[in-house]
């Protein structure tokens, strides 16, 4: 194991702005509200400007391991704790598309009863880890990023079997050049995405967060036999549009399931940079290390209240963050804005307010 003094301290100065970063991010906010107004007049309906397709919210409990080394006891993570989660299953894009379309799934984890100094003086109790499953963005500083919304945007007007064939011929591309041992663009790595179970992904944060006097990455693993077994387990192709949400239910309908939850401390900020979210964290330099296991009980995950309460007035934002995680690196100063103006938008067309609960009871059944 890394000797704790090698780890990386936190420091305001770890964070350098992008050239030009100001009207980048509104660039971005442009480019996203006109996504969101095509998606809204589609469905007359507005939905989050990504991840808009969930497949299952799921109560449990985040329970922080017990004997956790200096550089682990950081933040949330100080003390063996348990608290309430909220877990929103979902899919990238942001229209609600096929299932059978392969695209990048998310594992959205909202903490509740997280007291303590603020990332922004927001008044909340709650620390939301946003996870995909993939280790990287791509499109990892705010000028890269600006580039994906301007193809995102074009999303809504493509049908799910151009989407399709694009994965289809990105898969193929990235089969070769990985054979040719050359590197994948952005795009065909965007796009590549395999279709499987969703429960047996693992989850990233991709971007750097503060963690207590460190700097960290964030992931979510398997941990139980159940769902590990359904790692790489293909979707089937004749499962339906909405095969993911189905095997979702099928499975917490009776059986619970268990994550790790992972810190990856940063030890070099040359090799493990805090801007660049498209640099792979090097996991010989500093390996993933379980901090707290997430248990969720069997349950309908699904349930027409739940679902409403979690997709229309529920928003997930790395900024609903305690001070000893704050989001680090342009893309995540991006989403402060970004996201924001997203979900005022959707609750706006909705006519709902956003809330933010500061008890799970609050959770539809």
């Amino acid at each position: 194991m890394t000797p704790a003094r090698s780890y990386v301290s936190y420091s305001p100065d770890l964070e350098q702005p992008f050239p030009n970063e100001h009207e980048l991010v509104q660039q971005v906010v442009a480019a996203m509200l006109k996504a969101n107004q095509q998606v809204a007049a589609k469905h007359r309906h507005g939905l989050r400007d990504a991840h808009a397709k969930s497949h299952g919210v799921v109560v449990g409990e985040l329970r922080v391991s017990p004997g956790l080394p200096g550089h682990l006891a950081q933040g949330l993570f100080a003390e063996p704790r348990t608290y309430p989660v909220i877990v929103r299953l979902s899919t990238a894009p942001g229209d609600l598309r096929s299932d059978q379309v392969p695209v990048q799934r998310g594992f959205a984890v909202k903490v509740i009863g997280a007291a303590g100094s603020r990332a922004i003086d927001d008044g909340l109790t709650t620390q939301d880890f946003l996870l995909v499953n993939h280790p990287t963005l791509p499109f990892g500083t705010i000028g890269q990023y600006a580039e994906l919304q301007n193809l995102l945007e074009r999303q809504p007007r493509q049908s799910d079997q151009q989407l399709q064939t694009i994965g289809f011929g990105a898969r193929l591309a990235s089969r070769a050049l990985t054979r040719l041992g050359r590197p994948l663009s952005p795009a065909i790595e965007t796009l590549s995405a395999a279709n499987n179970h969703i429960l047996g992904e693992t989850f990233h944060s991709m971007a750097a967060l503060r963690y207590g006097d460190y700097v960290a990455k964030i992931s979510a693993a398997p941990r139980s036999v159940n769902v590990k077994a359904l790692t790489g387990q293909p979707i089937g192709k004749s499962a339906g549009e909405s095969a993911l949400r189905d095997l979702v239910c099928e499975f917490f309908a009776g059986n619970s399931a268990e994550f790790e939850l992972r810190a990856q401390l940063c030890v070099d900020v040359d090799r493990m940079p805090v801007e660049d979210a498209s640099v792979p964290w090097p996991e010989e330099l500093s390996p993933h290390e379980v901090v707290a296991v997430l248990h969720l009980p069997a349950q309908d995950p699904y349930s027409d209240a739940r679902r409403r309460y979690a997709d229309d007035i529920l928003s997930f934002n790395p900024w609903h963050a305690l001070e000893a995680h704050r989001p680090l690196g342009s893309i995540m100063r991006s989403r402060r804005t970004a996201y924001a103006h997203s979900s005022d938008f959707r609750h706006g067309v909705n006519g709902d307010e956003e809330h933010e609960p500061t008890t799970i009871d609050e959770l539809p059944a």
